[in-house]
């Protein structure tokens, strides 16, 4: 049995999560209150363990960018082809970040090269590390999901609305985050990214219309 475990990353009132099952179905949401990040880490992984027994395989589907820049980005996407970074250039933003703005999936909230990083971004890039030894986790990107899955009939899970009021826009999130790691492990996905060494975002439907260019990262 797998079990897929989505995360909205918060730090104003705590991070929603929702597991699901194979088939969708809902198994438990809830919030993980707001705290200092090694505590956020050590709930999501008491969470998962309570599912982790047999040959169960527990998954995590993470709404942060997985790693920080090491240093400004060399390469920039602009007018369908490659061009290096210009010194007006700021820098930000992973390959991963530029595959997703490039097919116009969403509006990336471009990873910075140089600290200080949003605190949400820091909470995420401690769970990804924190958790990465015990379980796979891989990082999404729910509004690129909603976009790719505009009309499609065929994705469906069950949800429990008890726990939505709390912000009911992430809860929704941390559900569709869950939804699009199902997608992907169940080959109905892509993985777009990766050719910086810095993470990839993985995705509920292969492109449409892939750009082959912006795929592969120059010099890779």
């Amino acid at each position: 049995m797998s079990y897929f475990i989505g995360v909205d990353v918060q730090t104003t009132r705590g991070c929603p999560f929702a597991i699901l099952e194979e088939n969708g179905n809902v198994i438990d949401d809830g919030w993980v209150k707001q705290g200092a990040p090694d505590d956020v880490v050590a709930a999501l992984r008491e969470i998962a363990r309570r599912y982790k027994f047999g040959e169960n395989v527990i998954a995590f589907a993470v709404d942060a960018p997985r790693t920080p820049l090491p240093a400004p980005r060399e390469w920039y996407w602009q007018s369908n082809r490659w061009r290096q970074c210009q010194p007006k250039d700021q820098g930000a933003g992973r390959h991963c970040e530029i595959v997703v703005a490039a097919h116009s999936l969403a509006n990336p909230q471009w990873t910075p090269s140089r600290p200080p990083f949003p605190q949400w971004m820091e909470l995420g890039f401690a769970i990804f590390k924190g958790l990465d030894s015990e379980f796979e986790i891989y990082e999404v990107f729910p509004s690129a999901s909603y976009r790719m899955l505009k009309g499609d009939g065929l994705t469906t899970i069950t949800v429990r609305v008890g726990n939505f009021a709390q912000g009911p826009k992430d809860m929704l999130d941390a559900y569709v985050a869950a939804a699009t790691l199902r997608e992907f492990v169940q080959g109905r996905g892509c993985e777009v990214g990766g050719g910086d060494n810095l993470g990839s975002i993985i995705l509920p439907r292969p492109i449409e219309a892939p750009i082959d260019g912006v795929l592969k990262w120059p010099g890779t």
